[in-house]
């Protein structure tokens, strides 16, 4: 068990995650220029590191390693995973329909925003206050010229998952390109990518490994074009010199997952019902916002009559560090896209916190965190 040096209760895990003791020292073991396309020794040597990377990872997600793709993070794999699919000579002549939910994570919701721009036409599926859009609203609107589902697996601002496994069977039937986020779901529980997925994005910090590493899975056979141009790295399908470090400290993420799964799921889902159970008998008028099943390390709460702002505010000051919700939103002030588009009502979007617990949380600190959120609440409330 890390150790938390800051004195300070970390809940908000899902914007990132402290980075592993053993995964920093991984980070940290390069001792020679590695650039894994040099042709000398140290370029061979890189190469050898880089391919048994991809093969660690392979390994872990069951498939085989020339299918995955190394990124710079979430945001890239989100961008590769979709556009080079629908962005090849062929796709952008005909254009074509896309399904996708309303609530996706900004990097998704923007990429397709951007694909509209260019002529393609989204239909947005309203995922509702379950949280999550379900497989029999996707079947009555595919058309003929459906070209892809986008979906997340996991909702990082509630938590709530969507059934990867029945859409990606409708995918499969239809002959539709299947892009899923999986950021949010890698370290938090085990799952396999169904047979049906075209292309899945993944994210190192997500999961106790280095900032700036990301993942792409594509279905073997599948065509893609490259978003960057220049040498011939991965394949010829995502240029730039690899991130080697970091590609080394994601490899020993997953490494780690064989270790601490499924054990470190149910200590996160033990935390997190604690944590809303005893919430819920304290204090009164608080909702979860999400009503489908959700992964186990997350709580969106609504403690209604309270501003959120205000609420992180003084919990900061207490030493108990949460969020609105994704990272990459939180440094503006409006209200989560994400909670308004579930229809929750503007005034409980407004008084909603993200928490969220990873495997090194331990309940001496949710059971302090629950003390100091009671406490807050009720002056705020006062």
């Amino acid at each position: 068990m890390q150790q938390n040096k800051h004195q300070k209760i970390y809940l908000d895990n899902n914007a990132t995650t402290l980075i592993d003791t053993e995964v920093l020292n991984k980070v940290n073991s390069l001792d020679f220029p590695a650039n894994p396309s040099s042709a000398h020794f140290f370029g061979k040597k890189a190469k050898e590191m880089l391919e048994d990377a991809r093969e660690e990872i392979a390994s872990y997600l069951k498939v085989k390693a020339k299918c995955l793709v190394f990124t710079s993070g979430g945001t890239e794999s989100s961008n590769i995973g979709i556009r080079s699919l629908l962005e090849n000579p062929s796709s952008l002549q005909e254009k074509g329909h896309i399904i996708a939910s309303d609530i996706d994570h900004s990097c998704v919701y923007k990429t397709l925003k951007y694909l509209k721009e260019k002529g393609f036409e989204i239909t947005y599926v309203k995922a509702g206050k379950y949280g999550a859009i379900k497989p029999d609203q996707i079947l009555p609107l595919i058309k003929e010229n459906t070209k892809l589902i986008a979906i997340s697996a996991v909702n990082s601002e509630t938590g709530v998952k969507t059934d990867i496994e029945k859409i990606a069977k409708i995918a499969e039937e239809k002959n539709i390109y299947l892009f899923v986020d999986a950021v949010a779901l890698l370290g938090k529980e085990e799952f396999e990518i169904p047979k049906g997925v075209t292309s899945m994005g993944f994210s190192s910090h997500k999961l106790h490994g280095p900032q700036g590493t990301g993942l792409c899975y594509f279905k073997e056979g599948i065509k893609m074009s490259p978003l960057f141009f220049g040498g011939p790295q991965e394949n010829e399908k995502r240029a730039g010199t690899q991130n080697l470090s970091g590609i080394l400290g994601f490899a020993k993420a997953i490494e780690l997952l064989k270790e601490h799964l499924p054990k470190a799921t149910t200590h996160m889902l033990n935390l997190r019902d604690h944590f809303e159970t005893f919430l819920k008998n304290e204090l009164k008028d608080i909702y979860i916002n999400g009503e489908g099943p959700r992964v186990c390390n997350t709580s969106n709460i609504s403690f209604k009559g309270v501003d959120a702002e205000s609420l992180l505010i003084l919990l900061d000051r207490e030493g108990v560090l949460a969020s609105h919700g994704s990272a990459c939103a939180s440094g503006s002030m409006e209200l989560s896209r994400v909670l308004l588009n579930m229809g929750i009502d503007p005034k409980d979007v407004r008084s909603s916190v993200r928490f969220s617990v990873c495997r090194n949380t331990t309940k001496a600190e949710i059971d302090k965190a629950l003390k100091i959120i009671i406490s807050t609440v009720k002056k705020l409330r006062e």
